[in-house]
């Protein structure tokens, strides 16, 4: 009789996790977004919260805005929160990748998360003053290269993306161009509008509003390949910077230590939300792609961003 019994509380104790993960979601889940609202992250939060609650047959999704030190406090949240599935991140790059080759966290970003997929891209666009006398990408490298810290872009600040594009765009053309920090994205665009610098590095969204009736010249793009939102702007790759490619993204994440099958779950939701026409069409209103990815696939783009990054501090001194 001892033995049954035993039997019978190891079983209770093995299906416990089971039983719990089988009735998720049972509560409220929190999408934290680590900066304020009306941001690219909040925008693409919220559509993925309202995607999220039909996919999951009702549940209530809410987005959390958790803002401070450049995504970090928000992102420390996460990573520091109860493995069980109610607790997520629509992280962004800054403080995955980039926090870490400028700073010590609270969190390692490739062990203390587990990345459940990419959501959305955003590419950055070379924007230039409509006075510089450079219509493409390898005449203003030429400029640059003839007048040394003769130009200056602006940035959303040191340790942005913004910042770390054109340390990158100086490091592969041999250029030097002084950066000029502002409180954010949209102010370093509005410099480059108004002359006070002659060239940023402008989120999509940015750019779309500030490219239309040559209020500023787009050179090129920053990813691989090229933006659907500017089919006729060509990359800076394209144009002979080998290797370049910088993207801004939001991808969904959840704390170390989450199980499996709700991180596969959201997975599959992801991947479902991205084929969706009306969040493809939502999203490029503000110049974002919808994407998805694996898991795994997620990680190592992760794994090597952060080399990238850590490697460009080491070799010129950038932060």
């Amino acid at each position: 009789m001892r033995k049954l019994l035993c039997a019978f509380a190891l079983a209770g104790v093995f299906a416990a996790p089971s039983m719990a993960q089988d009735n998720w979601p049972s509560q409220t889940i929190k999408l934290i977004v680590s900066y304020p609202p009306g941001g690219n992250t909040d925008a693409v939060a919220r559509i993925a919260a309202d995607f999220m609650q039909k996919a999951l047959g009702g549940a209530t999704v809410v987005v959390v805005n958790q803002a401070g030190a450049g995504g970090i406090v928000g992102t420390n949240a996460v990573a520091t929160a109860k493995p069980d599935g109610y607790t997520l991140c629509m992280c962004a790059v800054g403080p995955i990748t980039i926090a870490p080759a400028i700073e010590k966290l609270p969190y390692d970003p490739l062990k203390d998360l587990v990345p459940i997929s990419l959501v959305s891209t955003n590419p950055l666009v070379l924007l230039v003053n409509p006075s510089v006398k450079a219509s493409s990408t390898q005449q203003l490298v030429a400029l640059a290269r003839a007048n040394p810290n003769g130009l200056n872009y602006s940035s959303a600040g040191v340790g942005s993306l913004t910042y770390f594009a054109a340390e990158l765009f100086k490091y592969k053309t041999g250029t030097q161009i002084t950066n000029v920090p502002y409180r954010g994205g949209t102010e370093a665009t509005m410099a480059a509008l108004a002359g006070n610098v002659q060239l940023t590095f402008a989120n999509m969204s940015d750019a779309l509003a500030q490219s239309k009736g040559s209020k500023l010249r787009a050179l090129g793009v920053t990813t691989a390949k090229r933006s659907p939102a500017m089919p006729e702007v060509p990359t800076l790759a394209e144009q002979g910077i080998d290797g370049y490619s910088v993207e801004s993204w939001n991808g969904l994440f959840a704390p170390k230590g989450t199980p499996r099958p709700i991180i596969e779950r959201l997975a599959a939701i992801v991947a479902k939300m991205a084929r969706d026409e009306a969040v493809q069409k939502r999203m490029a209103e503000f110049g974002s792609v919808a994407a998805a990815d694996s898991s795994a696939d997620f990680a190592h783009q992760l794994s090597e961003e952060t080399s990238q990054w850590a490697g460009l501090v080491a070799r010129t001194g950038a932060k």
